[in-house]
């Protein structure tokens, strides 16, 4: 017995294979029945075994990842946003749900209401037991003339797509565009997009009514036209605050004289 833990402790865990952790515990029963062995060898068994374990269900959780991704097809833009279209969650969802449940996988989301804000965090879980997270941070959606529940959920449907894409490696494309996809531009990224949808706040309701019907969502942005469009709301944001001193300053005029 002496022996055999000793064989144990001298391979260790970077050179034990993963499929022997099971081998381990038939060992680690006989030293719990032993009241002379030391707690601390007990533990340290206990430790390894354990890690091993956590190593074993990450290379299992990376060999079906690898398998699942080349099973997964490009979802098709089903999405309307003015003159963009996108894959909506629910498309990506049905498409990949099956896929995923072949491969021992489950998705499940976690959302935290902010300060202006939602962070949307993806758990992606395996049936051996190893588990990844990915987390976006967005501004709530208050662009057009959405309330705030609207503002809230837009916000949410958008991180779900979001991170469900990023963790899958989900490509999207045209219905039916015979291959134009491929030449799509990129688009700007997340805090990106989170940068736009501050600046929209505080403008004008013209501004974010241009907005809508040019681009649809934050995330639709170029990125290439992020430069651009950035000068231009900073210009509209000041335009608008000047707009409304001015309107204050003759409220209170009014009022002065009244």
């Amino acid at each position: 017995m002496a022996n055999e833990v000793q064989q144990v402790e001298q391979q260790g865990i970077q050179q034990m294979p993963a499929n022997q952790a099971q081998s381990i515990m038939p060992i680690i029963e006989k030293m719990a029945s032993m009241p002379e062995l030391p707690i601390d060898k007990l533990e340290r068994m206990l430790d390894m075994h354990e890690r091993i374990m956590n190593r074993a269900a990450q290379e299992q959780f990376n060999s079906a990842m690898a398998e699942m991704q080349a099973e997964i097809p490009a979802i098709a833009e089903r999405g309307q946003g003015h003159n963009m279209k996108y894959a909506t969650f629910e498309d990506i969802n049905d498409t990949v749900k099956p896929i995923m449940k072949q491969h021992g996988f489950g998705l499940t989301f976690r959302v935290r209401n902010l300060q202006g804000a939602v962070e949307i965090t993806g758990v992606l879980m395996h049936t051996a037991g190893h588990r990844e997270e990915t987390s976006v941070m967005l501004p709530l959606d208050t662009t057009g003339s959405k309330n705030a529940v609207q503002a809230v959920g837009s916000s949410v449907s958008y991180g779900k797509r979001y991170v469900m894409c990023a963790m899958l490696n989900i490509a999207t494309r045209g219905e039916d565009d015979n291959g134009a996809s491929a030449a799509r531009k990129p688009t700007v990224t997340a805090m990106q997009a989170g940068q736009i949808g501050r600046i929209l706040a505080q403008c004008s309701e013209h501004t974010n009514e241009w907005f809508d019907s040019t681009w649809g969502d934050p995330a639709n942005v170029y990125k290439d036209a992020f430069d651009r469009l950035m000068a231009n709301l900073n210009a509209a944001r000041e335009k608008a605050k000047a707009n409304a001193n001015a309107d204050k300053a003759v409220q209170e005029a009014d009022h002065a004289d009244s």
